[in-house]
């Protein structure tokens, strides 16, 4: 079967998140794995999470992006990362088997770069969960098939789907900057709950350059992702360029030029 890949580097989160949405609402038929990073630095929400609970002036003033996700969950400060997304079609399959299938490819391409993950192993009540303040930030709890190490989340991702058209996407932390996330949120919000999301953070994430003997690159973790997807999946990828996929889908041109 044949899959494409591509690796969009760094671009804003405007760019990022519209492409993802473009992808799937124009899908072509052949499953996609697309990397890339995050340039400016940016503060990705949860589709319904409100914007109020992050102090834009500030954000401004830092050069640190925000945007709303096509997906749900929580707010996430996209940093020193590799984000992954995935489309293709469902084929019938439900949300958990298609997030498993995702995940145990990811977990396959880690553990080929040498970190030695696993799953979550406990799932916590999300719908209770988000109705608290310390919620705000996602990379506070683990789902199911979620990726940890030592009990800690390095891997968070969402899914949502168009028709039978799933669209994945998440982040693996590779180095610290995401845990300045709290220094961003409203300044409406008590301190004593910014406070506690901070130590949350810090005692609930774990990044590749923590796990690893050596500092890691995005493109050696994209490298072994990559690796971990055709071995998970048995197929080949075929490596293509952004200019590529607009020449496929009309419908990026338009994206690609506005950056």
């Amino acid at each position: 079967m044949e899959w494409y890949f591509v690796n969009t580097g760094f671009k804003t989160g405007k760019f990022n998140m519209e492409l993802d949405e473009e992808l799937a609402k124009n899908y072509q038929g052949i499953p996609i794995l697309r990397v890339f990073g995050w340039r400016p630095y940016c503060i990705s929400l949860g589709y319904n999470q409100n914007p109020e609970d992050i102090d834009s002036v500030y954000c401004s003033e830092q050069g640190i992006d925000i945007v709303k996700r096509p997906t749900g969950g929580r707010a996430i400060l996209h940093a020193e990362e590799l984000t992954y997304s995935v489309v293709l079609d469902s084929n019938g399959k439900g949300i958990h088997e298609i997030y498993k299938e995702i995940s145990m490819a990811l977990l396959r391409g880690l553990r080929l770069l040498g970190a030695n993950v696993e799953f979550a192993k406990t799932q916590p009540d999300f719908g209770n969960l988000y109705k608290t303040k310390s919620s705000i930030p996602c990379f506070t709890s683990s789902a199911r098939y979620e990726i940890e190490y030592g009990g800690k989340k390095l891997v968070g991702s969402a899914q949502r789907r168009y028709d039978d058209i799933v669209l994945q996407h998440g982040s693996i932390l590779i180095g610290h900057f995401h845990k300045r996330l709290p220094d961003f949120l409203s300044k409406k919000l008590d301190t004593r709950i910014k406070e506690l999301i901070k130590k949350d953070i810090e005692s609930k994430t774990i990044t590749l350059n923590d796990i690893m003997s050596s500092e890691v690159q995005f493109e050696e973790v994209s490298h072994f992702l990559r690796l971990g997807f055709e071995e998970e999946y048995n197929i080949k990828f075929k490596e293509i360029s952004i200019e590529d996929l607009c020449q496929l889908n009309k419908s990026l041109k338009k994206l690609l030029q506005e950056q």
